[in-house]
């Protein structure tokens, strides 16, 4: 039986970005699952703040070049991948000069949220999706850690779900306790109205709070994990009333066996014969 195939979309991973609650998950995860047998690929946005020469980041031709129009602009895709020697694993970053050259994550000098985050993250679930339909690799699981993620299920279930590439693929969504506060931009909804979403879908992304975009996430995914001990707002008693299965909160000396049993989970509730 061939290999579970699960792919990893992230919004920031250590060594690339500074150690936090995502980031350590990130990096840790997959090469826990690679040394499981698992088949992986991981995905995450390349900030301009990244080192490119210390981590020997370089662009991947056969890859780049697409161009993708998100709110009626061109914005070129460009791929670029880097190995991490120590866990034998490779991570291929999403680029674009318009929206990812700037020297920072998410904020300004100032801590002010970037205005443009809401198509930042469009662009790099988009970058994701039409890289992976290239790889000519089609995932069973795939989790997604971090709110600029979030769109990445609803895409997988509404716009994608009969692509070759993933109409198998199930989806997995961690949700954490950290966030940010107010909102992104109150346009997010139209834009994905353009991508081919239905108005009666994005309700919740009216108002795209860190929480709504969890639960807009989570409304989508086929399994949720807990990233976070506790969960911000109402997110605690949402999460624990879902019928979905759901992995509570796991240390990380445990989690790669917690979430390996996990993915089988959801696979085999789905109907999918697992190894």
């Amino acid at each position: 039986m061939a290999k579970t195939k699960v792919l990893y979309v992230s919004q920031e991973i250590t060594p690339y970005l500074e150690a936090n609650e995502i980031s350590t998950v990130s990096r840790m995860l997959p090469q826990g699952m690679q040394e499981k047998g698992r088949e992986i690929r991981v995905f995450m946005p390349r900030y301009g703040c990244i080192n490119e020469r210390r981590h020997q980041l370089h662009e991947v031709i056969r890859l780049s070049g697409m161009n993708l129009i998100i709110n009626d602009n061109d914005h070129p895709l460009i791929l670029k991948v880097a190995s991490i020697p120590s866990a034998r694993m490779q991570v291929y970053f999403i680029d674009n000069e318009d929206f990812f050259q700037r020297k920072a994550v998410h904020c300004d000098s100032k801590g002010k949220f970037f205005n443009d985050n809401d198509e930042r993250s469009i662009f790099f679930v988009r970058g994701v999706i039409e890289t992976v339909k290239k790889l000519g690799w089609a995932p069973d699981i795939i989790h997604c850690h971090g709110w600029m993620t979030a769109i990445m299920p609803a895409y997988l279930k509404k716009i994608i779900n009969e692509d070759p590439h993933f109409s198998d693929s199930k989806v997995v969504f961690s949700a954490y306790g950290s966030g940010f506060e107010g909102t992104l931009e109150k346009g997010m909804a139209d834009k994905l109205r353009q991508e081919g979403f239905a108005p009666e879908d994005l309700a919740l992304l009216n108002d795209p709070t860190h929480e709504n975009l969890t639960r807009f996430a989570i409304e989508h995914s086929d399994g949720v994990v807990k990233g976070t001990s506790s969960l911000q707002g109402e997110l605690e008693d949402y999460v624990n009333s879902l019928s979905k299965p759901v992995l509570a909160h796991t240390e990380s000396d445990a989690l790669v066996a917690a979430c390996s049993e996990f993915y089988d989970r959801v696979l085999e509730e789905s109907g999918v014969l697992v190894e």
